[in-house]
């Protein structure tokens, strides 16, 4: 860890922060491992002890006369454990991710027949699943890299929607969003859906769903709305 960089990223520069998180992922990493098994994909304690390395970082103080790392390791286990104590986020079980991979089959299947994007009601028929729980599968099991996805018609990503937020928050809000997408009512819930996760178009997603171009727009600013007053 340089120095300069060191520095930089104390006094806020978002580049350095991110240049000390990839320069330390392995670090991060480690202490993440202790604490595989316990219901948490591993992405999602990763991203959680990169919180906690950031917060280390913030914190840290050279006249405390003790490495950065030695510093820092309880810091990522104790993001870490945080969660876990709390278990204030979603969790992806094994049923979701099961019902997810049938909604997938289910889907290629229907585009090799229908020679189209299924709508969520044929995809419900073929799975004997309803629309919402194939809306909140998919949300769920989504990679969290989907917040940074641009959407089909304007290119922002939701993120972007939500307006602009620091490093740190920006890993908190790959995970925490599912949880506050998985709260919007059903349809809203499938709009922001294949608009972000799936970067579809307003007109596409209106025939997906079953609904026009104007209700979808309509669907879409309500909940990002809702999104963005449930996350700040």
């Amino acid at each position: 860890m340089t120095e300069s960089l060191f520095t930089a990223a104390k006094e806020g520069d978002k580049a350095a922060s991110e240049e000390l998180l990839s320069q330390n992922s392995g670090l991060i990493w480690s202490v993440a491992r202790r604490f595989f098994g316990r219901g948490v994909e591993p992405d999602d304690l990763f991203q959680l002890g990169s919180i906690g390395f950031l917060k280390a970082l913030r914190g840290f103080d050279e006249s405390y006369g003790t490495r950065f790392s030695t510093y820092a390791v309880p810091k990522i286990a104790g993001e870490i454990r945080r969660f876990l104590r709390d278990d204030g986020y979603v969790k992806v079980s094994r049923s979701v991710k099961e019902r997810a991979a049938r909604i997938m089959a289910a889907r290629s299947e229907l585009e090799q027949k229908l020679g189209r994007e299924p709508r969520l009601s044929e995809i419900s028929d073929a799975t004997g699943l309803s629309a919402e729980d194939i809306a909140l599968c998919e949300t769920a099991s989504a990679a969290p890299e989907s917040l940074e996805s641009p959407a089909g018609d304007e290119g922002m990503s939701l993120a972007q929607k939500l307006g602009d937020i620091t490093q740190e928050e920006k890993l908190l809000e790959n995970l925490d969003l599912k949880r506050a997408v998985s709260g919007l009512p059903e349809t809203e819930r499938s709009v922001i859906l294949l608009r972000y996760w799936r970067g579809m178009t307003q007109d596409k997603a209106a025939r997906i769903i079953g609904i026009s171009q104007v209700q979808v727009s309509r669907l879409e600013k309500r909940a990002v709305e809702k999104l963005r007053n449930k996350l700040y």
